[in-house]
């Protein structure tokens, strides 16, 4: 990683680092490169953007650790309008170190 203005993976970095990054919308946000403070902020633009987009499932990567952001996401997750459930991964898809968000219809 460079600094300001240098390149992250390839990608360019915004030369203004409070700058919108734009993500591409997929079924899975892998939260690891998000400072904890911006967690629920990124989740809420992207549940916004993944519904609106169709996916009646996504899938919230946030890490084993020892639980804190699991704990912080689900907890968001709960109250959300868009989210009609969700759950730990199974094994396969992360585990407790992913949740699996179904979305609501319309």
């Amino acid at each position: 990683m460079e600094g300001k203005g240098g390149t992250l993976l390839g990608f360019p970095l915004p030369m203004d680092a409070d700058e919108p990054v734009h993500l591409p919308i997929e079924d899975a946000l892998d939260l690891h490169s998000f400072r904890p403070e911006d967690v629920r902020s990124v989740v809420d633009e992207y549940l916004i953007a993944a519904h609106g987009r169709g996916f009646a499932e996504v899938r919230l990567i946030h890490g084993r650790g020892i639980g804190v952001q699991r704990a912080s996401v689900q907890a968001f997750l709960a109250h959300h309008p868009l989210v009609a459930g969700y759950a730990d991964a199974p094994q396969e898809r992360g585990g407790r170190g992913a949740t699996l968000v179904r979305l609501r219809r319309g």
